[in-house]
Parts: structure tokens; C-alpha cells; sequence
């Protein structure tokens, strides 16, 4: 079982940057895809960033490509932690980031919530202007 926990999540000015960071526990081998979802108030959750076990492929959401960077470091075949660095922050990045990771790795779908077996509880990130 694939345990995992975000954190880092806070409140910024328009403008600000934050990093969000997503400690895995129980993850076997260099399998599996993590990727950051996020889900605003009153919107479904969508997919932000996505990313492949060993780092050498990424794919973001248009909103946030070049402001946003996803990373990844694998410490062991149990252990990862998966980063979203975000810069230049807008109030319409205002949301509750969920770290999530999947045994698909394909570009054509990595956004479909249903792809991933494994959610984290969550971290809000709140932008104000």
C-alpha cells in the first residue's frame, strides 16, 4: 500500500512562490508515476503536473506551464518525495493540491483522475491579489 502525504501548502500574495512537497512511504521499485492534481472551490480537481519514476519526463497543465515545476527524488524502492515548485502565483491557483501517483505513465491521459490508484490528503494553497 502506497502511503502519501503532502505538505507545504500556505497563503500568498500574487506574485509569491511556493514549493509543495509529497513524502511517499510503502512505494515498491521505480514504477510508479506522481503527479499533483488540485481541485478550487466549487471546480472539479484537474491535473497540474505530471511526472515518471525516474524524473526524465514531465508534462504540465497549460495554465501553469512556466510557472510551475514538477521534481522528483527517489530516495529508495520504498521511499520518494515528489515537489511542485510554483512561481508566479495567481489567485486562480487558489486550491486544495493533492500528490497522487499511478502505475500509467502515458502522455494521452495523465489529467483523468481515474488513472491513479493513490491520493494524498491534500494541502490548500490560498493566492490572494
Amino acid at each position: 500500500q502506497v502511503h502519501l502525504v503532502e505538505s507545504g501548502g500556505g497563503s500568498v500574495q500574487a506574485g509569491g512562490s511556493l514549493t509543495l512537497s509529497c513524502a511517499s512511504s510503502g512505494y515498491v521499485g521505480y514504477t510508479l508515476c506522481m503527479g499533483w492534481f488540485r481541485q478550487a472551490p466549487g471546480k472539479e480537481r484537474e491535473g497540474v503536473a505530471v511526472i515518471t519514476p525516474g524524473g526524465g519526463t514531465s508534462h504540465y497543465a497549460d495554465s501553469v506551464k512556466g510557472r510551475f515545476t514538477i521534481s522528483i527524488d527517489n530516495i529508495d524502492n520504498a521511499k520518494n518525495t515528489l515537489y511542485l515548485q510554483m512561481q508566479n502565483l495567481e489567485p486562480e491557483d487558489t486550491a486544495m493540491y493533492y500528490c497522487a501517483a499511478s502505475s500509467y505513465c502515458g502522455a494521452r491521459y495523465w489529467r483523468e483522475e481515474s488513472k491513479y490508484e493513490y491520493w494524498g490528503q491534500g494541502t490548500q494553497v490560498t493566492v490572494s491579489s
